[in-house]
């Protein structure tokens, strides 16, 4: 796997509240009633607080698991195990869940809001905002839902693309082609830009915003990020064969402890590559790097760039993982030994999938320190 060579995100990852997803209150009708419904799954499935993948987990629910699903909303498509959907159904419990993974005895219905007494409008206001340009070497630059390289990306411009910029907040360190800095720009639609990539006038601060940055999110622990990575590693084995302590193990080295700039910006944990503009099933994008290419030996490194995928979730890096190795004929003999972690990973390492000669007593001598066979689940 390829290393990076420069950070484009710098100093601590910072989240500033976004807001969730809004949902809409079934009529009375359907909440009266709802409509009985069944889980697919292949493992859980997330219940949230929001019908987004990026909202809070209220729980879970199994395979089999009966529910009652009140009404439905418009939501990011999700590809499941009974169809590829955007629609988001609330059930009575509380909560959202993706209509991917949800067989009903009959059509959900759409959830409808309360008819409101008639008020009379306010006059509408004039929104005023000051013309930036995107300067970028680095490729497409991300517009999100928040001033963070997590937050959600709503749509991409490259550079020399003009913005309208509303005002200022201070959200995650970015280093840029124009500068490094904390601040975003908030922009005439709500959405974020970081400021270290454009070209403005002087924005005053936003009403209400902090004027320094919050208090940094602690980096994972060894035993919190691998309570993190068994749900997604053990995933990849169910789907692709390929061991959860070898998954695991290959996280840890890869992306050194989910510290790398790939897995805390992007969630890339293996550092897998777009193939032009494609990033399959289970990615979410692509994101450009600077990076250095490497022949046989150091000396053959050179400088350049190149398009990586990003991920919703951890555990969907984790599946990508298992994904890629199935379907590259270069590592078809390790699946031989789908249930014996130690001669996949050497099968896999003899393949080609790294040039570092000790990378198998690497990623072995972790499976070993950390326990990591515990989670394959065919023992």
């Amino acid at each position: 796997m390829r290393r990076l060579t420069r950070r484009i995100i710098a100093g601590p990852l910072l989240v500033l509240a976004a807001g969730a997803g809004t949902g809409l209150a079934p009529d009375a009708a359907q909440a009266a009633t709802g409509i009985s419904a069944t889980i697919r799954v292949s493992s859980t499935l997330m219940v949230r607080a929001a019908a987004t993948l990026d909202s809070r987990v209220l729980g879970s629910l199994r395979n089999g698991q009966k529910v009652t699903a009140l009404c439905g909303v418009t939501g990011p498509s999700v590809r499941g195990s009974i169809r590829t959907t955007t629609q988001w159904d609330k059930l009575s419990t509380g909560g959202y869940v993706t209509d991917a993974y949800v067989a009903a005895a009959r059509g959900i219905p759409r959830c409808t809001t309360p008819q409101a007494q008639k008020v009379q409008a306010k006059p509408a206001t004039k929104t005023t905002y000051k013309v930036g340009t995107v300067r970028s070497a680095d490729g497409k630059v991300n517009i999100r839902t928040g001033p963070s390289p997590l937050s959600p990306v709503k749509r991409t411009v490259l550079t020399g693309a003009k913005v309208q910029e509303v005002c200022g907040v201070v959200g995650t360190l970015v280093k840029g082609t124009v500068r490094t800095t904390t601040q975003w720009n908030r922009l005439s639609d709500g959405t974020y830009i970081s400021h270290a990539y454009v070209v403005t006038p002087t924005l005053h601060l936003c009403p209400g915003a902090a004027s320094t940055p919050p208090a940094s999110t602690p980096a994972l622990t060894p035993d919190q990020f691998v309570a993190a990575a068994v749900p997604g590693a053990q995933a990849g084995w169910r789907e692709y064969g390929v061991p959860a302590s070898t998954t695991i193990a290959q996280a840890i080295l890869e992306s050194g402890w989910g510290r790398s700039s790939l897995s805390t910006t992007d969630r890339n944990y293996f550092g897998i590559k777009c193939q032009g503009s494609s990033y399959g099933t289970l990615a979410s994008g692509c994101h450009v790097y600077h990076t250095t290419e490497c022949g046989s030996t150091a000396a053959s490194c050179y400088a350049t760039s190149a398009s990586f995928r990003t991920y919703a979730t951890m555990a969907n890096s984790f599946r990508d993982h298992g994904n890629f190795l199935k379907v590259n004929s270069r590592y078809k003999p390790a699946f031989v030994y789908t249930k014996d972690a130690n001669k996949f990973i050497w099968t896999v390492w003899k393949a080609g999938y790294a040039t570092d000669p000790t990378y198998f007593t690497k990623v072995t001598g972790l499976m070993a320190t950390y326990n990591l066979y515990q989670y394959d689940t065919w023992k």
